[in-house]
């Protein structure tokens, strides 16, 4: 019995203990493992997607006027459709004084340089925005250009609000939508204000949700919470015209950029 004990007791000990010396191959892997590893077709096709997509979207960022907005309009055309001519001097807001240039027969007079340079930067945004597929809504409250306004944002794809805003469209779209709707990504104001001095409830809303702006603000409406305001005229039907038209070009400059950058990467 002793010695059936030995025997069994060795035979055990050399099936459940191995040493590297009996199973290399099992208990070691090879060392050429983690430098023989070849990613599959699928992931190379992958990871070549995502690179060419993260260039298609870093490269517009590297200059500072990928769509050539600027060639758009003159500081003369803005002049001819009237978008310097302010409201009287008693309508006047405090935060709009550095955007004018002087008053005449007490009617104030916007600086059309510094109207310059901030509609380029506003253009600029508005077709960013277009070229990476944002949502872009057009907001007025004057019955005047409703239509107009409407048609602007049919014409370019996107979309317009020119009736009475309902307080919490914006704050409250879960339960105005339902869960998962999606925001703009950008909201044109082609006036800020409701009437003279009522200020419109979409821009109060927008900052609350941190929903970048663009409004053109006369010299009678406040700027402060407008991310890229725009002094200019907003009642003259010409300056809205030039305006509409503007942004409207913008919007589908930025989406034919996309178009032809997927081509280019092969997307």
């Amino acid at each position: 019995m002793a010695v059936a004990k030995g025997l069994m007791k060795k035979a055990f000990s050399t099936l459940f203990i191995p040493s590297s010396s009996v199973w290399p191959a099992v208990c070691q892997p090879p060392r050429s493992y983690a430098t023989s590893f070849v990613p599959l077709p699928e992931e190379n096709g992958t990871a070549a997607s995502s690179d060419s997509l993260e260039r298609l979207l870093m490269e517009p960022l590297k200059q500072p006027d990928y769509f050539h907005v600027k060639e758009l309009y003159s500081l003369k055309e803005l002049f001819d459709a009237r978008v310097h001519l302010g409201h009287k001097r008693g309508c006047r807001h405090r935060l709009m004084e550095p955007y004018i240039f002087g008053c005449r027969l007490e009617q104030d007079i916007i600086d059309l340089d510094k109207t310059v340079d901030h509609l380029q930067h506003a253009l600029n945004f508005t077709a960013h925005i277009a070229y990476r597929k944002g949502i872009i809504l057009f907001v007025s409250r004057s019955r005047q250009f409703s239509h107009l306004i409407g048609k602007t944002a049919k014409d370019c794809g996107e979309y317009a609000h020119t009736r009475y805003w309902q307080g919490g469209l914006l704050t409250n779209s879960n339960i105005q939508y339902g869960v998962g709707v999606r925001l703009p990504d950008l909201i044109i104001f082609f006036h800020t204000l409701n009437n003279v001095f009522e200020q419109h409830t979409a821009v109060r809303d927008a900052a609350k949700m941190n929903i970048p702006t663009v409004g053109i603000v006369d010299t009678n409406c406040n700027p402060s919470l407008i991310s890229f305001p725009i002094p200019g005229n907003d009642d003259t039907p010409s300056a809205v015209e030039l305006y509409c038209r503007l942004f409207k070009m913008s919007v589908i400059r930025g989406k034919d950029k996309r178009k032809q950058a997927e081509l280019l990467y092969g997307l």
